[in-house]
Formats: structure tokens, C-alpha cells, sequence
């Protein structure tokens, strides 16, 4: 399921009967790294999902699912999100120093994945072509997540964010 543009991250948590509250993470709930442009950051970044949702006591599926999601999300911020080839916002100083953020959240047994860098452009999902050796990872997203979007590019940034659930 493929959402577009959001308010805020926290609507991809918000249960839509309660219009005029939103929900904030318990302490335990939250983490969040900074991710550098080195070549290792799309694995540490894995890693770090793993241990934190393991850490949660997820299950293995949801943690291996978010894992996969966090590696495309990161893959991308880094590749089109204010790197040599993208676009960036008024943050380029920082992006340069940190070129990505990137911040889990759950909510019983559901866990956003949410990466922020200075990008100013969209996220496009590529059409399917079977013989194309990259442009799947949105599409491993929208495959993986029960939701994913962004939140509106500014001059700051966007984030793009997904949820990930128990299946079955």
C-alpha cells in the first residue's frame, strides 16, 4: 500500500478515530542515529534496526522485514536525498556532515522506519524493469510495508517513512 505525501510521520501512527490527538513514543520506543555517506552506513544502519527491534522483542519477521525497508530507505536518502546528484535544501552545511537521519518508532507491534535527509525532491517509484540491475527499492517498500510516504519537501528536507507489522 503506497501513500503519498503526509502531514507529519506521526500520521502514519495516528488511529484516525482520535482526529485531535496524537501518539508520542514511550522513551523505550524511540531511537534514532545519524547516518554518515561512508560505505558502510546502509549495513549499519540494518544492524542497528536489527538490535533495536530485537531490543523491543519483536519478532524476527517484523525485524527482518523493517531491516530490508531501512536498507532501501537509507540506500536512497544517500544516493538522491542531497548527495553529489540530489537536490538539497538550505541544510547542505549539516547534510554534508550528516547526510541522513535515521529514526524507528513503535507502537505495539508495529515499528515506523523513518529517514530524514536534505533532499528536496520527491520520492519516484520506478516503472518494473526486469533486466534493470537497480530501481526496485521502493518498490521492495511498498511491497514490505503496510504504508510508506513522505513528508512535503522544504527547505529543510523530507523524510521518508514506513510502517512495518506483524504478517499474518
Amino acid at each position: 500500500m503506497t501513500t503519498h505525501p503526509a502531514e507529519t510521520v506521526h500520521d502514519a501512527l495516528r488511529d484516525e478515530a482520535c482526529d485531535d490527538t496524537w501518539w508520542m513514543p514511550a522513551p523505550d520506543d524511540f531511537a534514532a542515529c545519524a547516518l554518515s555517506s561512508s560505505a558502510r552506513t546502509v549495513a549499519e544502519a540494518r544492524r542497528f534496526t536489527r538490535a533495536t527491534l530485537e531490543g523491543w522483542k519483536l519478532c524476527a519477521g517484523v525485524a527482518e522485514d523493517a531491516a530490508l525497508v531501512v536498507s532501501e530507505l537509507v540506500s536512497n536518502a544517500l544516493r538522491y536525498g542531497g548527495g553529489a546528484g540530489g537536490k538539497r535544501g538550505r541544510g547542505e552545511a549539516l547534510a554534508a556532515l550528516c547526510p541522513a537521519w535515521l529514526a524507528l518508532t513503535r507502537q505495539g507491534a508495529t515499528v515506523l522506519c523513518a529517514v530524514s535527509d536534505a533532499g528536496v525532491g520527491a520520492p519516484v517509484v520506478g516503472p518494473q524493469d526486469t533486466l534493470a540491475e537497480s530501481g526496485r527499492g521502493l518498490q521492495i517498500v511498498d511491497c514490505l510495508s503496510d504504508a510508506w510516504g513522505w513528508t512535503p519537501p522544504d527547505r529543510s528536507g523530507k523524510t521518508v517513512w514506513a510502517t512495518v507489522s506483524q504478517r499474518g
